[in-house]
């Protein structure tokens, strides 16, 4: 059995990863902005601990790490993210939702990483995948999205620098592109489920080893060009 921490896990690819932790025997700390709002969470019984966790908040994570202590944590997933509003072109960027967007985005999760290193070194093999987007990458070639691409490129090379200043430590670092996933960010139209993504993100953290750290993945296990 292993421990797994999971942000923005109260919908979309969070609430799904949750639930096949669960369904495989894992017990699940699900980090939500409102623990009361999370009753799908807690439907899927007593392997799951909600704790209050926001994102947009950043006293909230070390809030959430006092109460939950010194446990070993075996993965940490940064799922939670925020998309960055409406106007995201060059001529229409909305400057305000920018700066939040890069808390969301960039800064708490580093603040995540932060906090939990102790519980991920503990576990003897911890694994920290941050899920950020193809979008992201230098090699995509669109252009828009200007909020939500850039605080996930910040975020990717925050990962990236984790993984070597965490060379000497017993914790993986990767990233994870999700596809482009059916849930309220990605869309009715989108390419692939919930399920796929999160059951895609499941096996490549089960994979990862220290060889890989750095790397950034693709849900269906192919490195993506970055």
């Amino acid at each position: 059995m292993s421990r797994v921490l999971i942000t923005g896990a109260n919908r979309g690819i969070g609430l799904e990863l949750a639930k096949q932790y669960v369904e495989a025997g894992d017990e699940v700390i699900a980090c939500v902005r409102d623990p009361g709002a999370a009753a799908g969470l807690k439907a899927l019984g007593s392997k799951v601990r909600v704790e209050q966790m926001d994102m947009a908040d950043l006293d909230s994570i070390p809030k959430a790490r006092a109460r939950i202590g010194d446990v070993p944590i075996d993965v940490v997933i940064n799922n939670a993210g925020a998309v960055g509003g409406g106007k995201q072109g060059v001529d229409d960027v909305d400057i305000a939702e920018w700066h939040k967007t890069l808390d969301v985005n960039t800064i708490a999760p580093l603040l995540v990483a932060r906090a939990f290193k102790p519980n991920l070194a503990a576990s003897g093999n911890g694994k920290l995948m941050n899920v950020t987007s193809q979008l992201a990458a230098s090699t995509w070639p669109m252009g828009g999205m200007l909020v939500y691409s850039t605080t996930k490129a910040a975020l990717s090379k925050v990962a990236q620098i984790l993984a070597i200043d965490w060379k000497a430590e017993p914790i993986s670092v990767a990233l994870m592109h999700p596809g482009w996933v059916k849930t309220d960010m990605g869309g009715p139209h989108a390419q692939i489920t919930a399920e796929e993504s999160a059951s895609g993100i499941r096996k490549v953290i089960a994979g990862l080893s220290k060889a890989d750290s750095g790397k950034f993945y693709k849900w269906n296990g192919e490195v993506h060009p970055w």
